[in-house]
């Protein structure tokens, strides 16, 4: 808890944090508000059509998003982003005071919010670095996630409760004034939160040739649009592992979201209850596995230890062979309680690693991509179940999961990542935590450099 604390106590993140939360709340209530005006309108099939808008553009804002984020003022790209939304948000409510809302239009603004929901997925990453100390980025990341599993609980929960009150219309309302909110806290952060100037491209050294890549790919002067991600992930096998096994593991994932209301349906008893425990039970796994990350120290090993989390998490999900609901429950708790400081862990890695300048685009092609398996998952999984084959997508949903991370364990296992993570530190004289929260940022780059020139040649000896 201390190390929550102490984080919590930087005001900038605070302000950050703290928004960040009463808006995820807000856009779980409003799904909540949304999807019950279209069935109230149209039944399931408009629910249908308003879930493929919401969820679809996700991947075409990620690609618009990304270079934004590093080409202009991420406090402006933020704020624009509030704004808009909030604006779209209050049209249902002010259109509803005048007269009937359409269905188009709760489709338009369900696709907008899928649209734009990737700047603040990929933003909020990206400055967390200018905001926190090098040694506090684990709990900081520990937060995040904490902030989506708790506002995933309670937001939909608050809506649910608020409609029958206030009506959906209300609901909605309510969230555009989150929105507004978020919009000041952005603005009263002191940190400059200015577009990222292009670092200066490095003096050739001797026997720096096999590092090269890597400093072209972070340099990116000049070139807003997406090479120089691409030629970082090339370049950077951490990265690029990160990626790979992280979108694998969320494909099992997809795979298990469709799992889960079949086993309750067809092969467990109790039926919606029983659905209402197994997606209880596993999220409240991962808020304590969360709660948990943050109080873990970044490890020497930092990647070995995200290889391991992974195929335990993974191979937990071999327990749902077992068609008895204790066993099911035990396999989904261990799952989610053990990939909630995986995520964690590489979220510290992503952010130390990569260059400020080209850290929007990459958090966000990250992030895109690693999101993006999971419908894929879905359609596989559901097609299976649908031919009565569970246990083999028990199988491949296990191998999918677990394997990357095997991978990732014997490729980085003996890899010290000290001092990327500023784990070697040496003593030094007492600073102010202003000063030394400044300047966390700076010696983030510099760590970076060194390690990625030196581990480029490394990791291509160990593949």
């Amino acid at each position: 808890m201390k190390s929550y604390l102490s984080v919590l106590r930087l005001r900038d993140y605070r302000l950050l944090w703290s928004a960040s939360v009463l808006n995820l709340i807000g856009d779980g209530a409003t799904w909540t508000a949304l999807s019950w005006l279209a069935i109230s309108k149209a039944g399931a099939g408009a629910l249908s059509v308003l879930a493929i808008c919401y969820t679809m553009p996700v991947i075409l804002g990620g690609a618009i998003v990304g270079p934004l984020l590093d080409r202009f003022s991420r406090r402006a790209v933020l704020i624009t982003d509030s704004v808009i939304r909030g604006v779209l948000v209050a049209s249902v409510p002010l259109v509803a005071l005048v007269g009937d809302v359409a269905l188009w239009q709760l489709y338009v603004v369900a696709g907008s919010y899928g649209l734009l929901k990737i700047v603040p997925l990929g933003a909020v990453p990206t400055i967390v670095p200018e905001l926190v100390p090098k040694e506090q980025l684990q709990p900081a990341a520990a937060l995040e996630t904490i902030a989506y599993g708790a506002a995933g609980f309670a937001g939909p929960a608050i809506g649910g409760l608020l409609i029958p009150v206030i009506g959906g219309e209300a609901v909605l309302a309510l969230d555009a004034g989150s929105y507004l909110i978020f919009a000041l806290a952005i603005a009263a952060i002191r940190t400059s939160l200015a577009r990222p100037e292009p670092a200066p491209a490095p003096a050739p050294q001797p026997g720096a040739a096999a590092g090269s890549a890597g400093k072209k790919a972070k340099s990116g002067s000049g070139n807003w649009g997406w090479g120089p991600v691409i030629a970082l992930l090339r370049a950077d096998r951490v990265l690029l592992s990160i990626t790979v096994g992280f979108a694998l593991f969320n494909c099992a994932m997809g795979m298990l979201r469709v799992t889960n209301p079949w086993l309750a349906h067809n092969a467990l008893p109790g039926g919606a209850h029983t659905l209402g425990l197994l997606l209880g039970a596993a999220n409240g796994a991962g808020l304590i596995g969360s709660l948990i990350a943050g109080a873990l120290k970044p490890s020497d090993r930092q990647m070995g230890r995200i290889g391991l989390l992974q195929i335990f998490a993974g191979a937990s999900l071999g327990l749902l062979l077992i068609l008895k609901l204790p066993v099911v429950l035990i396999g989904l708790v261990l799952s989610d309680m053990l990939s909630a400081p995986m995520t964690v862990s590489s979220q510290v890695v992503r952010m130390v690693r990569i260059p400020a300048e080209v850290r929007g685009r990459t958090m966000t092609f990250m992030r895109t991509l690693m999101n993006s398996t999971s419908p894929a998952g879905a359609a596989v999984a559901g097609a299976m179940l649908a031919a009565g084959s569970y246990r083999p997508v028990v199988i491949i949903m296990t191998l999918v999961a677990a394997v990357p991370g095997l991978f990732m364990y014997l490729a980085y296992r003996k890899t010290s990542f000290a001092e990327e993570l500023g784990l070697n530190k040496s003593p030094e004289p007492e600073a102010s935590s202003e000063a030394s929260s400044e300047a966390a940022p700076e010696s983030s780059e510099s760590s970076e450099s060194s390690e990625s020139s030196e581990d480029a040649p490394k990791l291509a000896a160990k593949s």
